[in-house]
């Protein structure tokens, strides 16, 4: 087996969670090179190369590919904006791609990039990690065998849970949709690439309603200042009061933007937090994303399907309607009936069959299994002699986007829209 080399253009949380696996498979990757403005960033993934003396650090994407072909493959992890020039940049290059969703930030860039594919005759497997983790592969496994008959409808839900929306698009880097991507790209193009997976059917047209409901300046507790260390008489009882940063489990979250938060004193994190985008109240934020928004889409064949985001809930959860039964799974099915899926079969008296996923080994449990996942396809992928035996190709990937897409236009126009491209 030939070893590809991997190079990392960002080297954000995702960058490093990618590495530190890839560095467990020396038999498939070496790490030879990563790109970030913060160094501190680029040691974590050149600690990850057994051979650091070989490793190439750079304090750019762009100083990276000015130093020619970086590797065999770029690990692509940098904001939803760079992502076209980053990913188009590489595979110029002669580089095959790991491209962390979505794409591209907007429809127009995100064709460009397969377009640049197919010019290039370059492979690309998009981060949709969740149709690698076991939970949704047993799902795969238990529609196309047969379990519910053929597929009429489905129902999915996914809960960001409140500090998660309030951490990531009200004060993070996916609140403002001009600099960033729309929420239903940047969250939910995991469930849009879901359903076309599990549905196994083109989407061919949708309609979409959702708003920025709760995280404005209209909620804002009386007396609350711009930030949180600026003295909030609301701070005891508030949810979402940044100090809460500090605390063991504020820690876990604090790791993706601090790179010290493991090792900073209290006092540090919250002089960090006097000055950082995180130390905001959430309630007057510059964040225009949404809160909430629901789909309604129709496949090939008559089928259709619902899909509900919401920042206030916590998991998500599916309800698929099948001609011979109902697939049911997630953190509902796990809380009411202690499974993880739930079948029933039609007719009179029959029993729910429950079926309990086995759990990712330790270590190995990121995004429900499906990073590591994704890394041990990823070799493969690669390497297979005809691109469409692919698990998950760029082609595969781009119908969640143009649903994504199609659902933001829906929600800013309050039209039914068609899918074309």
């Amino acid at each position: 087996m030939r070893r590809l080399s991997l190079a990392f253009c960002g080297s954000g949380s995702r960058a490093r969670t990618y590495a530190a696996i890839a560095a467990g498979m020396t038999d498939q990757f070496a790490l030879v090179a990563a790109a970030d403005p913060i160094p501190e960033r680029v040691a974590v993934i050149r600690s990850h190369a057994p051979d650091g003396a070989d490793f190439r650090s750079f304090a750019s994407a762009e100083a990276m590919f000015a130093a020619g072909k970086p590797a065999d493959v770029v690990v692509v992890g940098t904001q939803d904006a760079q992502h076209r020039d980053h990913a188009i940049r590489a595979m110029e290059l002669g580089c095959d791609l790991l491209l962390e969703k979505p794409i591209a930030h907007r429809l127009e860039d995100t064709l460009a990039v397969r377009d640049a594919a197919r010019r290039l005759g370059r492979r690309v497997v998009v981060c949709h990690v969740l149709r690698y983790t076991p939970f949704y592969a047993r799902v795969h496994a238990l529609l196309r065998a047969g379990a519910i008959g053929d597929i009429v409808s489905a129902n999915f839900i996914e809960g960001v849970q409140p500090w998660h929306q309030a951490h990531s698009f009200v004060r993070g880097h996916w609140s403002v949709e001009a600099s960033s991507s729309p929420m239903i790209l940047a969250k939910s193009c995991h469930d849009m690439d879901l359903l076309a997976w599990l549905i196994d059917r083109p989407c061919e047209a949708l309609s979409s309603h959702g708003g920025l409901s709760h995280f404005t300046a209209a909620h804002a507790p009386a007396g609350a200042p711009a930030r949180c260390t600026d003295g909030c008489p609301a701070a005891a009882t508030c949810l979402y009061d940044a100090h809460r940063y500090a605390r063991p489990e504020g820690r876990r979250w604090l790791a993706m933007v601090h790179d010290r938060a493991k090792e900073a004193s209290d006092a540090e994190v919250f002089d960090w937090l006097r000055t950082s985008p995180w130390g905001r109240c959430v309630y007057r934020c510059d964040n225009d994303v949404v809160d909430h928004q629901v789909i309604a889409a129709r496949f090939t064949g008559q089928v259709t399907a619902t899909f509900t985001m919401t920042a206030f809930d916590e998991g998500r959860h599916l309800e698929i309607f099948g001609t011979e039964g109902v697939l049911r799974g997630g953190a509902f099915v796990k809380k009411q009936l202690g499974c993880d899926l739930a079948v029933t079969r039609h007719g009179w008296e029959q029993p729910t069959e429950k079926i309990v996923v086995e759990t990712p080994a330790a270590g190995y449990a990121g995004h429900g299994g499906g990073d590591f996942g994704l890394m041990s396809t990823l070799h493969a992928d690669l390497t297979c002699p005809d691109p469409a035996a692919m698990r998950t190709s760029l082609e595969v990937s781009l119908q969640s986007h143009l649903m994504a897409f199609a659902a933001e236009e829906s929600r800013r126009s309050g039209r039914t829209v068609t899918l074309t491209v």
